[in-house]
């Protein structure tokens, strides 16, 4: 059997029950990876999709063992900075040290009923999240190590003409948080760059996740339906992309995740990657 691209490394991951997290786990598990995976498991009252639940972390768990790979999982909120620390405590303690970071874990808040609360739950997972897993993970980071968020196409889509300012502040909030973290982790990058430390970014388009198949992203898609279906969004989703498709798969996060974690990344730091289908090409001309 040919070693694996992680081999012999362990990844903790945020947002692991389900979606895209899940797919990263699996994904790095199948390189050879040992995993931490941390999430809530319970939902949030802003966001208006169901979160995962306890029996979605034993699922992934399940399917990481699967590829004889350990795994501890925790329950956890990335917005309380101490649960994240006991997480990576304890994972390091069963598996023995930590080289990868995965700051996934993220919700959609849009057209939240209290609007002021789902600002600052989206800005709290989504921004404040990040930021604790990579402080609870850095002091136990070796050389070589990999720091790698999850932003999203949305950080690049224009947000400077707004008809109805504060119309939806969850929505608007998912922005600040991804353009906030993908500067933060640029930043990050530039000053871990001396201990030879590496942080990236991706940044998915639509992804085939409950986050996009949910009625606020139908609305939000097709605004000119009252209750708009998933097979009604279909025919929309393409709009966001340059190649014809609606969406892409967690699992084309997930191998790119697996790149920017393995050592055929080791120069690549400072990255903001899109895994986009062109999302990117539909707002913007070519620039350095």
């Amino acid at each position: 059997m040919s070693k694996g691209r992680v081999e012999g490394k362990v990844a903790f991951v945020t947002g692991a029950a389900r979606g895209q997290g899940r797919s990263h786990a699996v994904r790095l598990a199948e390189e050879g990876a040992d995993i931490i995976a941390v999430d809530l498991c319970q939902d949030i009252a802003s966001n208006s999709y169901a979160l995962s639940r306890t029996e979605d972390l034993q699922e992934t768990t399940r399917l990481v063992e699967k590829v004889d790979r350990r795994i501890v999982a925790i329950e956890a909120d990335v917005r309380e900075f101490a649960q994240l620390n006991d997480a990576v405590c304890a994972g390091i303690a069963e598996l023995g040290h930590l080289d990868i970071v995965v700051a996934n874990a993220g919700i959609a808040p849009m057209g939240a009923t209290d609007q002021l609360q789902g600002w600052i739950d989206v800005v709290g997972v989504n921004l404040i999240g990040v930021l604790n897993t990579v402080h609870a993970a850095l002091p136990h980071l070796p050389e070589g190590s990999s720091i790698i968020a999850t932003g999203s196409a949305a950080a690049y889509m224009p947000n400077d003409i707004v008809d109805q300012p504060g119309k939806d502040p969850g929505g608007n909030g998912y922005i600040v948080a991804k353009q906030g973290l993908s500067a933060y982790m640029h930043e990050l990058a530039r000053n871990l760059s001396p201990r030879l430390i590496r942080a990236n970014v991706v940044h998915p388009t639509n992804c085939d996740t409950n986050m996009l198949q949910s009625d606020a992203m139908y609305r939000a898609f097709r605004p000119d339906l009252e209750n708009p279906t998933r097979e009604d969004a279909i025919p929309a989703f393409p709009a966001q992309q340059a190649m014809p498709v609606p969406w892409v798969d967690p699992v084309d996060i997930s191998n790119a995740v697996v790149y920017l974690a393995s050592d055929e990344s080791r120069y690549v730091t400072g990255m903001q990657m899109r895994i986009d289908a062109g999302s990117y090409l539909k707002n913007h001309s070519f620039h350095f």
